[in-house]
């Protein structure tokens, strides 16, 4: 059989079941070979047909002639003092993502991105700053999670435990792929990974939210707010001037009462911007409507903004307000600052200097 050229084989893996059925039964395959190749590809996070040793050497052999694995690399890797591991993941096409292995006491949390680049222009985020070049393919989120996983064994022997996506790019704006990759994540057929352990993180898309409840998806979400009046948010989150709180409001009440999952809401504090106990009584007014967890997240400095940190005073303050308000709230200590690893830092920039 004639090898077709390496630039025209698909990714094996962007296949759909039934896509790969009728490819082996056009080739003289019985039908269940599917099934195996399927548990090879998401169960065991197989790389090569070589591996798939329970098919036949000519079967292997139709497969290589055909089709390819688009895996992702790990192309750097740096290790905070704090123990979180910052990766810069090599794709396919030589454009780079980063994902971050955080580790605690408690959890092994995998921070994975969703695009490289990102076309939300947050002002604090360095990602914001590097435009969007595209969205990663489903089997290129999987693969994330794959390698963090390898890493939080070979480094704390420990699997991970959570997921987040809240590395690179809006999930939202790659809303097929990211939700096939859950799929593959969390499915029997899959990796068997637990939905409630998954948190999709977004800027804010209210359409995209509803769509997220019509879907009945099964794990939780996080907007990504840090203002609670438009005003301030239109200055800091462009996507805001599209998407009112108003608009968000009635998006997230819609995605609660449809899937009963977990909203959180992440709130960093800006000294002198949305820091005060009036911008803590806005957030409580924006966020009593539904059972809600609030993060306050320390800023973390970018060279391409000039926001500085809230005072320590100012954190506890609106914290405690908050809390006394009855609302579920907690202050989140950043992890690898010292490796630009922690949240709103991730832009490639150690591949750049």
């Amino acid at each position: 059989m004639e090898s077709i050229e390496k630039h025209l084989r698909k990714d094996i893996r962007s296949l759909t079941e039934t896509q790969l059925k009728e490819f082996l039964l056009e080739h003289g395959e019985q039908a269940f070979r599917t099934k195996q190749i399927l548990q090879w590809i998401w169960q065991k996070s197989a790389f090569s047909f070589d591996q798939m040793t329970n098919l036949s050497l000519q079967t292997r052999e139709l497969l290589k002639n055909h089709f390819e694995f688009r895996k992702i690399n790990i192309y750097q890797q740096q290790k905070s003092n704090d123990g979180t591991i910052k990766v810069a993941f090599k794709l396919y096409d030589n454009h780079f993502v980063e994902g971050v292995l955080i580790p605690t006491e408690t959890r092994m949390t995998a921070c994975i991105s969703s695009q490289v680049g990102c076309s939300l222009t947050c002002k604090f985020c360095a990602t914001g700053y590097m435009g969007r070049k595209r969205n990663l393919e489903a089997p290129e989120i999987y693969d994330q999670v794959v390698a963090i996983n390898q890493l939080a064994q070979q480094h704390y022997q420990k699997s991970i435990t959570n997921i987040v996506f809240m590395g690179m790019g809006e999930p939202l704006l790659n809303y097929a792929n990211v939700l096939k990759a859950i799929h593959y994540l969390t499915s029997p057929d899959g990796l068997q990974i637990s939905p409630k352990r998954i948190t999709v993180s977004t800027a804010g898309i209210a359409k995209m939210i509803h769509k997220l409840a019509d879907d009945k998806v099964k794990f939780n979400l996080a907007l990504s707010l840090h203002a609670a009046n438009d005003e301030k948010r239109n200055q800091i989150m462009p996507i805001n001037e599209s998407n009112s709180l108003k608009a968000l409001k009635n998006a997230l009440l819609d995605f609660y009462l449809r899937t009963k999952n977990e909203i959180t809401y992440e709130y960093i504090l800006f000294e002198d911007f949305n820091d005060s106990l009036k911008d803590a009584e806005e957030l409580y007014q924006l966020t009593k409507h539904y059972p809600v967890k609030i993060n306050i997240i320390q800023y973390n400095p970018i060279r391409q903004a000039q926001f500085r940190n809230a005072s320590e005073d100012k954190v506890v303050q609106f914290t405690k307000y908050l809390a006394q308000k009855g609302i579920n709230v907690r202050i989140r200590r950043s992890r690898g600052k010292d490796i630009d690893a922690a949240c709103g830092q991730l832009a490639n920039q150690s591949l750049l200097s």
